[in-house]
């Protein structure tokens, strides 16, 4: 029996959850439009206010998920395993994740997205690479997934198209932040992509969009219990966002930060991320059954340079400038820079790198979005000459603006001395990857 717009408003309004009746005809009407833009949203609206049961979630995930067209892979041999993570400041992870699990066995079908406010965007990232493309057929796809074992790609407007519009009127209606509808539009994206298991990285924290640890844990737990009880083996990494991953935010310097890292040369905590999560997507895959196991391939593929062939690999498939691996300065760039320090008159330890402030000081700066039709500035960004817990010796430069607008240097400037923080007590460093939340029937006994 067909439902009313108004009547399925009134029954989550009401509190009552909705059945499989009610959320088909929802995301049937958002697609075809039967559903006014109002209606969509005050539905969103009654959802963040009411919650939704995981029963609901799940309905959701799955009918927006199969509101456009699902990728199925079966002509390929290897373990298809993605990864996605929740956004965070100069997050780079993916860049080095995908050549380093494809060159440990993998097949690694990723579909990423663009940046928007404070956090990057993958696509930003490698559309920095001269020539790379992010739009490619369905047909170059599946053959780049048989013979490189890897694919980086945007989303097409025919899968999911569901979430296109539901998260357009999320962002415009304070509507984004609600636990069952960032599981739904994770989920529907990454189980249409045809893979076999999902590894997540549920950032928390002043640069990620869940603020605490609590929040951050329920949002893990919520999207490893739906995506498992559909189907797919998932598994989340809980992790810090407090200051920029990295020591590069902005997307040409990132692209050389992945380099440096595939090279063996990347940062402590940066490298601490990526080992985690490849190490839980070829646990998934069924690839390794131990975590030192997993780990002992990573590092030998890094080591031998396995990884960053198929990184030279990937861009080449895509239309890359490929030789930027030997000489990034072939990467878009700019030659004005400027060092900040805060002016300290003895030897203090950084305490706090505002992450929230240094991703808003970037976008800024151009290397995002301030909206949806803001253009991209590949070449400009921050480079962190220093870390928490690292000592600041007098007048010492604290962080590099890569910048080409003049007139915004002493805005950044003054913004970022706001958000460093310095004193004499060394502080104490935490890991960045607290926690490991599995389903037991998804990953069995673990070492």
């Amino acid at each position: 029996m067909r439902r009313l717009p108004q009547e399925i408003i009134a029954r989550k309004r009401d509190g009552y959850a909705l059945d499989h009746v009610d959320v088909k005809e929802f995301i049937d009407g958002v697609v075809n439009g039967d559903f006014c833009d109002y209606q969509t949203s005050a539905l969103l609206m009654a959802i963040v206010l009411q919650g939704m049961d995981s029963k609901e979630t799940g309905l959701l995930t799955n009918a927006m998920m199969r509101s456009g067209r699902i990728i199925e892979l079966p002509e390929i041999s290897r373990p298809k395993v993605d990864k996605h993570s929740t956004g965070g400041v100069g997050d780079k992870v993916s860049l080095i994740l995908a050549p380093l699990a494809a060159a440990c066995g993998l097949c690694v079908p990723m579909m990423s997205g663009r940046g928007l406010g404070h956090t990057g965007g993958t696509l930003d990232k490698l559309e920095a690479i001269p020539g790379f493309r992010t739009q490619i057929s369905e047909e170059s796809y599946r053959r780049q997934l048989q013979e490189i074992h890897q694919a980086m790609i945007g989303q097409s407007n025919d899968i999911v198209p569901a979430d296109r519009r539901l998260y357009a009127l999320r962002d415009v209606t304070a509507t984004v932040e609600s636990i069952p509808l960032i599981c739904a539009s994770i989920l529907s994206k990454k189980l249409a992509e045809g893979i076999d298991a999902l590894v997540l990285d549920v950032k928390f924290g002043n640069g990620a969009f869940m603020a605490d640890e609590d929040s951050g844990r329920k949002l893990a737990e919520a999207l490893v219990d739906i995506s498992t009880s559909m189907g797919k083996p998932t598994s989340a990494l809980l992790t810090r966002m407090d200051q920029p991953l990295g020591r590069m935010v902005g997307n040409s310097l990132e692209v050389i930060e992945a380099i440096d890292c595939l090279r063996g040369n990347g940062p402590s905590d940066l490298m601490e991320v990526t080992y985690a999560l490849c190490t839980e997507m070829l646990i998934l895959g069924g690839l390794h059954k131990s975590r030192s196991e997993a780990k002992k391939s990573l590092e030998a593929a890094i080591n031998s340079g396995a990884a960053l062939h198929a990184f030279r690999e990937l861009i080449n498939s895509q239309g890359g400038d490929c030789t930027v691996i030997d000489d990034v300065s072939r990467l878009p760039h700019t030659n004005q820079n400027k060092e900040i320090n805060l002016g300290n008159d003895k030897p203090l330890y950084v305490t706090s790198l505002d992450a929230k402030e240094f991703g808003l000081v970037a976008c800024l700066l151009g290397a995002g979005r301030v909206n949806a039709d803001s253009i991209v500035d590949p070449s400009v960004g921050l480079e962190l000459l220093k870390k928490i817990g690292d000592r600041v010796d007098t007048h010492e430069g604290i962080v590099r603006i890569h910048y080409k607008d003049a007139k915004l240097l002493g805005h950044a400037e003054e913004r970022l001395k706001r958000a460093i923080i310095l004193s004499e007590k060394k502080p104490e460093r935490y890991p960045l990857v607290i926690d490991h939340i599995f389903s037991e029937e998804s990953t069995g006994k673990r070492t």
